[in-house]
């Protein structure tokens, strides 16, 4: 149905950094340097799991019984970052960038248990 909107949604924790997730959307997470291009990845830190009728499911650190399942679907590069060091009047300037790699991957399914 046209503007309909996903309520299921999960909390998931990845190596520090926590994602708010929903099932189909696409998300950019820290380079997995040994993930292949169609592997699939399940989530077990999952810190919160709503259901469709709006039920959250909260565990103490981790919900035991939840997992997210998704697909890699490739390796993307973001936004280059460049620093510049300028010394007035010494004729020198350092210029350093940096670019950050990261995993794409396709939400497939939240599983609250």
């Amino acid at each position: 149905m046209k503007g309909e909107v996903n309520k299921m949604y999960a909390i998931i924790k990845d190596r520090g950094k926590q994602y708010k997730v929903r099932a189909g959307e696409h998300h950019l997470i820290d380079l997995k340097a040994n993930a292949q291009i169609g592997e699939i990845l399940e989530f077990n830190e999952v810190l919160v799991c709503s259901n469709e009728e709006d039920n959250a499911t909260i565990g103490t650190t981790t919900n035991k019984n939840a997992k997210v399942i998704a697909e890699v679907e490739g390796i993307k590069k973001g936004v280059k970052s460049m620093t510049i060091k300028f010394r007035r009047r010494k004729e020198s300037m350092t210029r350093r960038g940096h670019r950050e790699k990261y995993t794409k991957i396709k939400i497939k399914e939240i599983l609250c248990g």
